[in-house]
C-alpha cells in the first residue's frame, strides 16, 4: 500500500437536497427531503436540517413524515442532479484520469496517477482547491477524504462531513481504525456485522485481535482474509477509471444454507429494495430484472425479465423478482442470492410520475387525472405539477412548484439568485403557466459560455 495519503474520496454534502436549496431561496437552512411522495416512495436524500427529526435516506417517506411533519417534501429532478454531478465529475478528472464515480454525488480519485499529489502537504492542497472549485462552480458543497488507500479516504471523508476536508497521515492508520465500529469498514453489512456481534467481535481492534484464523472460520477464507487485512489498515484495492455501467446488482452469500422457502423470498425481497436503492443513487433506471440463486450443490441459476419500460421503482423490482423466484426450485437450500436490474437507461419523465404516484402499473401521469364525467362525456386529465419541479409562469415569472391538488396548484416564484420568493396559487389548467428547465445555480458571465450550466441538455427527469 502507497504511504503518502494520495487517494481521495470526495462525497457531496446532502446531494439531491443541497440542490434543492441551492436553487429554492425560501428553503436555504430548512428541513427538505426529497425522494418519492406515493404511499411507497423512499427518501432517497434529507438535508442537514431533516436529519436533526431522525430522517435518513432509504427510510419509507411515511416514516419521514411522521417524524418530520413540517418538512418541505420534493420530487426529485434528475436531469439537473445529473448535470451537476458531471460538472463535478469534470473536476475531478482534471485531477487525474483515474477517477471511480460510485453514483452522482461520490466518487474516489488517484491523485499520485495524475501527477497532482505526491505527498501529504500536496494532496491536502488539492484538496482545498477542488472543494474551493466545486462551490464556484456549483454553489454546493463536498467533504473530501485523503488517504493511503480507498477505505480509509473513503472513513476520512465521512469524518469530514459537512462540507469538511480529513487527511488520514501515514502511520496513523491503526489508531485511528481501532476504536470504530467493524461496520465501518468494507463488506462488512448488517449481516455480517451481526455474526460478528454475536461472536463478540465489536470494534476493528476487536476483529484484529481475534486474528486471521479465527475470522477465516467465521466468515469463510474470501471474506476473513480481506477482513483482517482491512483491519490492519490494509487496503490494496486500486482506483479504477469510469467504465459505462452495463447493470446494477447485489448479492448476498449466507454462511449457513437458507432450506426455508418463507426465509429465502425475504431475502429476494430485501436484495431488490437494496438493489433499486443503488439504482436511483447511481441516477439510472432499468427494463430487465435479474435473479440469481446458488444452490447447496453450487450450481448457479439466473432468471430474468424484461419490462415494458425502465422502472426504479421498489414494488415493481420485488414484484417481478418474487416471479423470477416462483420458478426456481431451493429445496436442497440457497447459499447465495443476488437481484440485478441491466437494459438500464436514464431516467424518464414517466418513471418520475409512476415513483411519485406510488408506481406500479397505474396510469403513469397521476393517481387520480380523470376529472369527474359531466354530460359531454369524461373531461380531459388535468397537467400534473410534481412538487418540487420548475415552471414560468406568462405574468409572473419563473417559480418552483409547492404543492397541487384539487384542480389547484401553489406556485412560489423565486430564482436561485433571488431572495425567497411570493406564493401565488392557480388552476391547475391555467394557461399562463407552463412546465420550465431548471435555471443553473450558479449565475455565469456570457464569456464563460454555456458549458457549465447546471440544468441544460440533460433530457427528461426521472423519480
Amino acid at each position: 500500500m502507497r504511504s503518502a495519503p494520495t487517494i481521495l474520496h470526495l462525497d457531496m454534502d446532502a446531494f439531491f437536497a443541497s440542490v434543492e436549496q441551492a436553487s429554492k431561496p425560501s428553503l436555504r437552512g430548512k428541513a427538505v427531503i426529497v425522494g418519492g411522495l406515493g404511499p411507497r416512495g423512499v427518501v432517497a436524500t434529507a438535508s442537514y436540517e431533516a436529519r436533526v427529526f431522525g430522517v435518513h435516506s432509504a427510510m419509507p417517506m411515511s416514516q419521514a413524515r411522521r417524524l418530520a411533519p413540517n418538512a418541505a417534501y420534493l420530487v426529485p429532478r434528475f436531469a439537473l442532479y445529473r448535470s451537476i454531478s458531471e460538472q463535478v465529475m469534470q473536476l475531478l478528472r482534471a485531477l487525474s484520469p483515474l477517477v471511480e464515480p460510485l453514483s452522482l454525488d461520490e466518487a474516489f480519485v488517484d491523485l499520485e496517477a495524475g501527477g497532482t499529489a505526491w505527498d501529504e502537504r500536496s494532496a491536502r492542497l488539492a484538496g482545498a482547491k477542488l472543494r474551493a472549485d466545486i462551490r464556484e462552480v456549483t454553489g454546493l458543497t463536498g467533504s473530501v477524504g485523503l488517504a493511503a488507500s480507498k477505505m480509509l479516504a473513503k472513513i476520512a471523508s465521512e469524518q469530514a462531513k459537512p462540507d469538511g476536508l480529513v487527511v488520514i497521515e501515514p502511520g496513523t492508520e491503526r489508531a485511528l481504525l481501532g476504536p470504530l465500529s467493524v461496520r465501518t469498514l468494507p463488506g462488512v453489512g448488517p449481516a455480517t456485522g451481526d455474526h460478528l456481534r454475536r461472536a463478540g467481535i465489536h470494534t476493528v481492534d476487536e476483529l484484529a485481535e481475534a486474528g486471521e484464523d479465527e475470522l477465516v472460520r467465521l466468515l469463510g477464507k474470501a471474506h476473513g482474509h480481506a477482513l483482517f487485512a482491512m483491519a490492519l489498515a490494509r487496503d490494496e484495492r486500486p482506483v479504477v477509471a469510469e467504465r459505462e455501467t452495463k447493470s446494477v446488482s447485489v448479492e448476498d452469500t449466507y454462511d449457513v444454507d437458507i432450506h426455508d422457502r418463507g426465509r429465502v423470498g425475504t431475502e429476494v425481497q430485501r436484495l431488490a429494495d437494496r438493489c433499486v436503492r443503488r439504482l436511483r443513487g447511481a441516477g439510472l433506471s432499468g427494463r430487465t430484472i435479474v435473479l440469481k440463486v446458488r444452490r447447496y450443490d453450487f450450481s448457479t441459476l439466473t432468471r430474468s425479465e424484461t419490462l415494458r419500460g425502465p422502472t426504479d421503482d421498489p414494488a415493481v423490482v420485488r414484484e417481478a423478482a418474487a416471479r423470477l423466484l416462483d420458478s426456481v426450485d431451493t429445496t436442497g437450500g440457497v447459499r447465495l442470492l443476488g437481484v440485478g436490474v441491466s437494459g438500464l437507461a436514464d431516467y424518464t419523465q414517466e418513471d418520475l410520475f409512476a415513483q411519485a404516484a406510488g408506481g406500479g402499473e397505474q396510469d403513469p401521469v397521476s393517481e387520480d387525472t380523470e376529472a369527474a364525467p359531466t354530460a359531454e362525456g369524461p373531461a380531459p386529465a388535468e397537467r400534473r405539477w410534481p412538487a418540487g419541479h420548475d415552471v414560468h409562469h406568462a405574468a409572473h415569472g419563473h417559480g418552483w412548484v409547492q404543492g397541487s391538488g384539487l384542480g389547484r396548484v401553489t406556485v412560489r416564484f423565486e430564482t436561485p439568485d433571488s431572495g425567497p420568493g411570493r406564493v401565488k396559487t392557480f388552476r391547475v389548467d391555467d394557461p399562463a403557466l407552463e412546465p420550465a428547465e431548471p435555471l443553473p445555480l450558479v449565475s455565469r458571465g456570457p464569456e464563460e459560455g454555456e458549458g457549465v450550466k447546471a440544468g441544460g441538455g440533460a433530457g427528461p427527469e426521472s423519480g
